[in-house]
Parts: C-alpha cells; structure tokens; sequence
C-alpha cells in the first residue's frame, strides 16, 4: 500500500532507515538479514548480549496513537519515534533481559511528510543507539487522518531466571528505582502552555519544567537496574511503571495473591516535581500515583537483601527506593499517608491515615 506522499512505499522505508546501522553493528546483535527482505533473519545465539547460560526469547509489542497517546502540540516528531522504542524496551527491562531487535510499523496520514517521518525515524534510531538494538524490518501503511506507531521488541534472559510480578512473598520489601510522577507533570506543563499559546515542546527546554517535559518526551527506560535485580537474584517480582505506580502494584498484588502496603513518606519525589507542583496547586501525590510513564522499576525483594542491593545500585548511579512492605492478604493496595499539617496543629508526633488505592492509572479502554 503506497503513502499519501511523493514516496512510494519502498522509497519510503529507504529514505527513512538507509545508512542508519552498519552491518556490522547488526551483526554483533545477531542479525543475518535486516531489512531489505520478506523477514529479518536473526540467531539470538549469537548475539553479544551478555548472557552466557541458556536463553529464552522474550517479545514485546506497544502501539502509539496520534491524538491518544500524543499531540504534535506537546511532542516532537522525533520524540514520538524515540518515546515509541522507550516504551517498549522497558518491558523487556521488567522481566530483566536485554533487548535485540525492533520491528517497527507505521500507518500514515497526509499531514507526515517524508521529511517527518524521517524525523520520526530519527528518533526511532537515536533510542536504538542508546539501548544496543537493531532495527530489522517492519511495515509501512497509509492512514487517513492521524498517525499510528507500532514497535515489536524481541530480547533474551537467562532461561528460567525471568523476573515476573507473581513472584512477591509476605515480608517482602517494595522498592521503586527511581522518581515517579514527573512524566505526568511534564505533560500537565506542556498542555498548560498549549491553553496559554501554541509553542514547540523545545520552548521548555531551559526553563524550570524542562526535566518533567524531557520525563515526558524522552524516558529512560530501566535496562541495566532490569539487568542487575536479576543478576543479584534476591528480586521476586517486578513491573516497569507505565499506567502509574498505583495500577502497577496492584498487577504485583493480584498476580502473587497479596497485599502492598506503601508509605507515602518514602516515596521518591523529585525537587522539580515537587516546585512545579506547589506553584500550580496541584498536590504531586496525584501525579506519583496514577500518572505513569515512568519507566522506573517497581518490584519486591527479600527484605534481608534490600541494603545490598541499594548499594549495588548506588555504585552503578542508579536510584533504589524502598518504598512499602507485601503482606498476606486479599490482593490490595494500601497507603499510609501522614497528615503533616493535622499532625503539627494538634502538636502530635505522628499520625498516620491507611488509604486503600484504587486500581486505576491510564486506561485506553476507560469512559
């Protein structure tokens, strides 16, 4: 099927994909055949993953919808190709493998020119630089009105050694690997600015919502925290926080037959959320909770090996939070807020209030 453009469908794929990796490159990540044919041909066997024990295959799929998932008032052209890889490669740093290959396909409208669909790809392309993937095929369709993203990931883990979210036992201790809600802070800035006047996402570049907005536009999706919970071997279970931390405890709960409880006071929250936040009137703790797309790991380990592992995590620069407890149970998500405010009026050392969560976060099905 041939695009709404000058391009017909195969000088499309060239025009956006030649030149971008070397055969090279590919090679080393297991590659025979790229694009260019009916498949890709790959043997993950050969592949410089890391992984010298017996593997197994692991595959992800995520789709980007135009005007669902994204606006071109508050993303880039290059920041939706990049986001759409993100997303994905972080369920292949859930389970605590390596990712490989992409397979990427598109439907487009009239609006995407060549020219920004090249733009898209080079986004796609600077993600799979980052990560160490290879792009080796995928499909290109037109669309009639709004653009569509669709991303495959395949990646390898040790055979046996997946980490999933049913594995939580009673006592253990619940930990985030970094800062949640700043993702949805930055795009509460950037459709704010949409109501005020009509900007490029890069307006706020230098201003003091420029880290939510990059949290936004370009997440970082957790592969080397993925990869050492499962080199450590003291994680249980584990979710990478796309719906919003509140939506994925509840996955864990639910799938380990348990309850999280979680304590508000230790929950990680960055300075620049907490600024943006205070100065809008919006309390974060919203945005913490069920605003996702953060792409930081959410798990429960053992709580004899919760220091260990913050330290291996400290030395390699990454944040380990623990943030909560699993205990026995219908699943549930509980938090234990403490009033600040109630606490320093009656003059009172502690007060603390259990909230049980509700099992929401972004839902494309929801009325």
């Amino acid at each position: 099927m041939k695009e709404t453009s000058n391009l017909d469908e195969f000088a499309s794929i060239h025009h956006w994909t030649a030149g971008r990796q070397g055969s090279a490159w590919q090679r080393e990540r297991g590659v025979v055949i790229g694009i260019g044919d009916d498949t890709a041909v790959v043997d993950p066997a050969s592949a410089a993953d890391g992984i010298a024990a017996p593997k197994r295959m692991l595959l992800a799929v995520d789709t980007m919808v135009e005007t669902v998932h994204f606006k071109p008032s508050t993303m880039r052209d290059e920041d939706v190709g990049y986001k759409a890889l993100a997303a994905n490669i972080s369920d292949i740093a859930a389970m605590g493998g390596v990712p490989l290959h992409v397979l990427v396909s598109v439907s487009v409208p009239p609006s995407y020119t060549p020219e920004r669909m090249r733009r898209l790809y080079d986004g796609l392309y600077e993600c799979a630089e980052r990560y160490g993937v290879a792009i080796v095929g995928g499909d290109t369709t037109s669309a009639p009105e709004h653009l569509v993203v669709a991303v495959t990931v395949v990646g390898t883990v040790e055979a046996g050694r997946e980490l999933c979210r049913s594995g939580a036992k009673p006592g253990d201790a619940v930990f985030v690997t970094g800062a949640v809600g700043m993702s949805a802070a930055g795009l509460h800035a950037l459709l704010a600015e949409e109501e005020r006047v009509v900007l490029q996402p890069a307006d706020f570049s230098a201003g003091r919502e420029g880290l939510l907005v990059q949290a936004h536009q370009r997440p970082n999706p957790s592969v080397r925290a993925g990869r050492l919970l499962l080199e450590h071997g003291s994680c249980r279970s584990l979710n990478d926080v796309s719906d919003g931390l509140a939506s994925e405890a509840w996955e864990i709960a639910e799938a380990s037959g348990l309850r999280l409880v979680l304590y508000e006071k230790l929950l990680p929250k960055s300075g620049s959320l907490a600024a943006y936040a205070s100065r809008v009137g919006i309390d974060p703790l919203e945005w913490m909770l069920y605003g996702g797309e953060d792409y930081v790991l959410l798990g429960t380990i053992a709580p004899e090996h919760a220091e260990a592992m913050r330290v291996a995590f400290h030395q390699e620069g990454i944040p380990f939070f623990i943030i909560g407890e699993t205990v026995m149970g219908e699943p549930a998500v509980e938090l234990i807020r403490h009033d600040q405010a109630y606490m320093e009026k009656e003059s009172l050392p502690h007060l603390e209030k259990r909230v049980l969560l509700k099992k929401r976060g972004y839902n494309h099905f929801s009325t």
